[in-house]
C-alpha cells in the first residue's frame, strides 16, 4: 500500500479535512497569545480564552489538535508563544516557567472539550473551570521547578484568576451567539 493510498483511507480523509481548520484554530490560540490587555493585577493574554472557546467549540479532538500545532509550531523556534521572541522561543521557552501552563492547554483543551459536548451553557462553564482548573495544576506543579513552592500561589495562580473567570464567560457568551447564529443548540 502506498502512501498516497493511506491518506484515502476514510479515517485518513477526516485527518486531512480537518487539517485546514486545526491550522487556522492553532493561528488564533497563536494571536491571542501576542494580544495583551492591560489588566489588575497583571496584564493578560487572551489565549486562554482562546484555547477555552476552540475546546467548548471545535470538541475535544479538533482543540487539542489545535493545541498541539499551536506547541509544535513553538518548539518549532516559531514566536508563537506570549512574549516571545524577546522572552525566547523554542524548546527553551517551553521548558522555562510557563511550560506547565503549556502543557496545561494541550490537557484542558481535550478534557474541556470531551465535557462540554452536548452540553447547554452551564456546561461549558463548568468545562471550562474544569480545564481552567487542569490548567493551573500543571502550571504550578512546573513553576515549582522556577519559584519557591510557598510563593506558587501568590505568582503563578492568584493574579490570574479574575481575568480568567472573566474569559471563562466571555467564552461561554461567544460560544452561545456563534452557536444561535449557526442555528445549534446554544
Amino acid at each position: 500500500m502506498t502512501p498516497h493510498m493511506l491518506l484515502l483511507r476514510p479515517n485518513h480523509r477526516a485527518l486531512l479535512h480537518s487539517m485546514p481548520k486545526v491550522v487556522a484554530l492553532a493561528a488564533i490560540i497563536t494571536l491571542g497569545a501576542k494580544i495583551q490587555v492591560p489588566f489588575w493585577p497583571v496584564p493578560m493574554t487572551i489565549h486562554t480564552l482562546a484555547v477555552m472557546a476552540i475546546a467548548i467549540l471545535a470538541g475535544p479532538r479538533i482543540a487539542a489538535g489545535a493545541v498541539a500545532t499551536y506547541l509544535a509550531a513553538g518548539a518549532a523556534g516559531l514566536p508563537v508563544f506570549s512574549g516571545s521572541p524577546a522572552r525566547g522561543i523554542g524548546l527553551a521557552y517551553m521548558v522555562g516557567p510557563t511550560g506547565g501552563y503549556l502543557l496545561g492547554y494541550l490537557v484542558a483543551a481535550a478534557l474541556t472539550g470531551w465535557l462540554a459536548t452536548g452540553g447547554g451553557i452551564v456546561s461549558r462553564i463548568l468545562a471550562m473551570l474544569a480545564g481552567m482548573g487542569v490548567i493551573y495544576a500543571l502550571g504550578a506543579a512546573w513553576l515549582c521547578n522556577f519559584v519557591p513552592a510557598a510563593d506558587v500561589w501568590a505568582v503563578g495562580v492568584l493574579p490570574f484568576l479574575m481575568g480568567d473567570l472573566l474569559k471563562i464567560g466571555l467564552a461561554a457568551g461567544l460560544a452561545t451567539l456563534w452557536m444561535r447564529a449557526r442555528g445549534l443548540r446554544a
